[in-house]
């Protein structure tokens, strides 16, 4: 099976300016990420910026660079562009691999490609993880999803769910044995031909209120697969106290 890794990487983050050029174990964030993207099997792995900087950090490790526009909303819309820049056919599997994940493991991206190529009624696939503490599950910093018996996302948000009735009225620190606790994993793929479909898709309501790019794609009927990752996804970084997490992880690397 043949797929594509695109790498959105901005500049410009609220919280962290500048993340993906910032140094763990002596090279640049985005160039960690990119090497997870070629260990995946990629036939080819593009990163898309609209920043001179990084694009020049890119080049400097020979990897490709797309540079796109600045006006995109999220990483999709800005995989779109690079879809139609290089022309690729309608049924090309593209994984989205976010620029602050520098210990995403590489199976990962081939497991979520491996996914779209085999649910073919699927517009987009994706992965999560267990969910196993209550402060976890109420950590609006992590995502959620519910699915159906197939697999299909009924929905994501911030908020804890799916909510326990009478579980959740006690305080008791622990989760009810009896239900399934999902986080989202950011990672995604898609068939090149649906990312024209996507960018013409308005913004919905859910997606401006949780921040949630893959809820525009459930709100136009669309529908997403989701498989439990084979493996623990690493940190991504948001923050500083995550470089400086991340940076622990890549020293105690070398001691295993």
């Amino acid at each position: 099976m043949r797929f594509k890794v695109v790498i959105p990487a901005r500049y410009a983050s609220s919280r962290l300016p500048g993340k993906p050029l910032l140094e763990i174990a002596g090279k640049p964030m985005i160039q960690h990420v990119y090497e997870r993207a070629v260990d995946s099997g990629a036939d080819e792995v593009i990163i898309a910026t609209d920043d001179s900087r990084i694009a020049e950090c890119v080049r400097s490790f020979s990897a490709q660079v797309c540079m796109t526009a600045s006006h995109h909303a999220s990483g999709t819309e800005r995989i779109a562009e690079v879809v139609r820049c290089y022309a690729w056919k309608e049924d090309t599997i593209v994984v989205n691999l976010q620029g602050d994940e520098p210990r995403m493991p590489a199976a990962l991206l081939a497991q979520v490609a491996q996914d779209m190529n085999t649910h073919t009624a699927a517009n987009m696939t994706t992965l999560a993880g267990k969910i196993i503490s209550r402060e976890q599950l109420f950590d609006p910093h992590t995502v959620k999803v519910v699915t159906d018996i197939a697999g299909y996302a009924l929905y994501f948000s911030r908020a804890p769910l799916p909510w326990h009735r009478d579980e959740f009225l006690r305080e008791n620190g622990s989760l009810p044995v009896d239900t399934q606790f999902l986080r989202h994993i950011g990672l995604y793929a898609y068939r090149a031909g649906f990312l024209e479909q996507y960018i013409n898709w308005p913004q919905s309501q859910l997606e401006r209120a949780e921040s949630l790019e893959q809820l525009r794609v459930l709100w136009h009927g669309g529908r997403i697969h989701v498989s439990e990752a084979l493996k623990e996804p690493g940190h991504g970084v948001d923050t500083q106290d995550d470089i400086n997490r991340v940076k622990r992880q890549f020293r105690s690397d070398k001691y295993e």
